[in-house]
């Protein structure tokens, strides 16, 4: 149990630093979640619409809605038409959502990869499998 306790604490202290980051640049908790998906999404190749958004965050049509509005309106993300289908609108984050972002996480980003390169490869290896296990366990839930 000493281990799903500390790894409840972290998760405790990542919520208050994202809480704290959104906080300072005028967003709300989801609005950071929102860009966290979005960008998530970007990474592993996925384009992402409004819908998938929406789905992602357990948000219905309207609230995706709005929170589309106010991220775009702070200039973090834009619509983009889809190429191959002029009918589908994807979201894109903003290169400045990138740079908001790093410039706050970017430090916390750093020492975890530090910290992370202390391990062995097999080490390393144990991490991901477990981390990916939890991740796993709490999308069944």
């Amino acid at each position: 149990m000493d281990l799903v306790h500390l790894l409840r604490e972290v998760t405790l202290r990542l919520d208050l630093a994202g809480a704290r980051f959104a906080g300072d640049n005028g967003l709300h908790p989801t609005d950071l979640r929102a860009l966290i998906s979005l960008l998530d999404a970007a990474r592993n190749g996925a384009e992402s619409t409004p819908g998938r958004l929406g789905e992602r965050l357990g948000l219905n049509s309207a609230g995706t809605t709005a929170l589309i509005d106010r991220l775009e309106r702070l200039g973090l993300i834009r619509r983009v038409r889809d190429t191959r289908d002029r009918r589908r609108v994807l979201l894109e984050v903003d290169e400045r959502a990138v740079t908001l972002g790093r410039s706050f996480f970017g430090p916390l980003i750093d020492r975890t990869i530090a910290l992370l390169a202390t391990f062995e490869a097999g080490e390393q290896a144990a991490i991901r499998r477990f981390l990916s296990g939890v991740r796993d366990a709490v999308g069944e839930g």
